[in-house]
This record gives C-alpha cells, structure tokens and sequence, in this order.
C-alpha cells in the first residue's frame, strides 16, 4: 500500500456498498482478517465510512421464502449494527443521516452505515419498510439476480422460473415500496433492476435514485450496467451512480487491453464517462467489496488512497474528488431526510 497523498487523507471518503460475511465471518475489528473491508484496513486505507448491506439472495416469491428472507435481514442488520462500538483501539459508529457521518469524521470515527440488499425481504408488505430505517438502513436495492415481487431485475433467475420479465419494470406493490421508501427517508437503489424497471423507479422516486454498485455500459456490455439513456435520466432526475470494482462490470470477461487485470485505471475510465456526459455530481464510488470487487491497485480498503491518486492524475480538482467520495451521495441522503421530515 501506498502512503496515504495528503488530499487523500483530507477527505471524507465514503464506500457506498461493502457486502458483510454471513453467517459467522472474522472480527471486523481484528486485523489481519481474510475480509477485504474490516475496521483496521479502513482506517489504514483512509475510509471515513462505509454503507454496509444485509443482502438477501434472492428465493421463492411465497409466503414462507418471504419469511425467510425478512428473517434474514433483520439478523444481519443487527450484525452490522454490532459494529457500531470501540475495540482494538478503533472507534465506529452507526451513523443514520449525512450528519451524523460528517460528525464521525471530524471525531475520527468510522461511520457505519446499514443498508438492505434486495427488497425481496418486504414480501408484500410495506409496513417491513418502515422497520428497516429504524434499524438505521439509508438504501435499499430494489432486486439482485431474479425478479421479486417489487421489480424485475437485470438478471433473471431461471433456476427460479424466471422469465425475461415479469412485471414489465417496477411491479403496483413496488410503486408503492419507492413510495413509502421515500415517506422514510430511505434512497432507491436500482443496482441489480432491469432496464425498465430502473427508468420507471427515477421517474417514480420523489427523492433522486442512486445505483450504489453500477458501471457504464457504453464502457463494458453487461447487462448490469447503465446504458447512456439510464445515464441520462440520473441526470434529468438528480440521481448517482457509484462506479464499483467489479472486474467483470469494468472490462468485458474482466480482462483490460492485452490480457491485463482490471486496475483502478479502468474504473476511473467509467467515472471520466459518466463525468463528461451527466456531470461530476452524478458519480461516485463504491467497493463491493467482500460481494466480489477487488481490482488491481484496489484490492481491499487498504488500498483507497490509490483512487484518489489515479483521480488526481486525470486532472480533477479537490472539490470534484471530494463530490466523488461522499458529496454527491451526502446530497441525495439530505434530500431523502427532507422528504422523510415532510412526509
């Protein structure tokens, strides 16, 4: 790891999707672990806060899958709010508004913040919604690979009987999930929808929508990418996405030119693309990591300081690099509070 470049170091930096072990998994406060997120390598890598997701793979749209999956949820959202203490030396923090994140860094203490994985876990029942802000969550994604009963996804599941679509987008119980999503103050995320079902949620959404774990299409042709159209109504709607390490959303078979592994070079590629067609308030940055991101040169938390160099090599400013780490995705959570206050 490289030392830490002193803008690097000024920075509130904010990882927008870090997947947790389940069950089990190492002390998240112990150095050395085998995660690629835990406490020490975020402190050595300069990461002020990360949003940390209850994923929920995604099973029969029935009663008892439902039960199952709310179960789950909720189990791991407790585990992620256990993070929130001081051990080995290292303070952190649930941290449930933009607010309470700016005050953990000028404390010196890493934000945690929960967020929910696959709305699956609602079932059909909007009243889970409401219970998922107060355990502290900012965002829930609306599906992962397969259709739930709130939208269709990217990736259907065939294994599960998926069609090409189900719903043809968000689904009338999923208009009204981004409806009480917004009454509570919790952002979108349409990472993982199908085409369709992500233009109707921006257009839906009250708040801005965020995609926390998403590439640019036009860059590398995978079906979880955002193609320019998708991009464009980020724009239109105030909306973000947060280009993540994930080889295969970055470089198509997750290769780069000549055979090479996919380094934090082409990530920035994806955040020049997005900067120069919607604007440097529409990106930002996210991991996945301990979910399947891990690029060469950012490998693991310990390693964020190299975003931020190969940034500032491209040219941009303090204030833009800022805007990338946490600005951009500070705003939308701000706006999402209004909403909920004036709900």
């Amino acid at each position: 790891m490289s030392d830490h470049p002193e803008l690097h170091a000024s920075l509130l930096t904010l990882d927008s999707h870090i997947d947790i072990p389940w069950p089990g998994g190492d002390d998240p406060f112990t150095n050395g672990t085998t995660r690629r997120v835990d406490l020490p390598k975020m402190r050595a890598g300069g990461v002020s806060a990360g949003c940390f997701a209850a994923y929920i793979p995604q099973g029969p749209t029935d009663a008892a899958g439902h039960a199952d999956a709310r179960e789950r949820m909720f189990a791991m959202l407790d585990r992620i709010r256990e993070m929130g203490t001081e051990r080995n030396g290292i303070r952190a923090r649930i941290c449930a508004t933009a607010d309470e994140i700016e005050q953990a860094r000028r404390e010196d203490v890493i934000a945690v913040v929960p967020a929910v994985e696959n709305a699956y876990a609602l079932g059909e029942d909007l009243s889970v919604v409401a219970a998922i802000r107060a355990k502290g969550a900012r965002y829930v994604t609306l599906t992962h690979n397969g259709h739930n009963a709130v939208a269709d996804s990217a990736i259907p599941r065939r294994d599960l009987g998926d069609a090409e679509a189900r719903h043809g987008g968000l689904s009338a119980f999923g208009r009204e999930a981004v409806a009480e999503m917004n009454r509570h103050g919790l952002l979108v995320d349409v990472s993982h929808l199908s085409r369709e079902s992500m233009l109707q949620a921006a257009a839906q959404s009250s708040t801005p929508v965020v995609a926390t774990h998403s590439c640019v299409r036009a860059l590398c042709d995978h079906r979880r990418n955002l193609d320019d159209v998708q991009l464009d109504a980020l724009r239109d709607t105030g909306g973000l996405i947060q280009i993540t390490a994930m080889p295969g959303f970055l470089r198509p078979r997750g290769m780069g030119a000549g055979g090479e592994e996919v380094g934090v070079s082409d990530l920035v590629d994806h955040i020049d693309y997005v900067a120069r067609r919607i604007g440097t308030a529409h990106v930002g940055i996210s991991s996945d990591f301990d979910g399947g991101g891990a690029i060469r040169g950012w490998s693991n938390a310990a390693d964020s300081p190299a975003v931020t160099t190969e940034l500032q090599r491209r040219g941009y400013d303090r204030a833009e690099i800022a805007a990338f780490w946490s600005g951009n995705f500070l705003r939308l959570l701000r706006l999402a509070e209004v909403a909920q206050r004036e709900a």
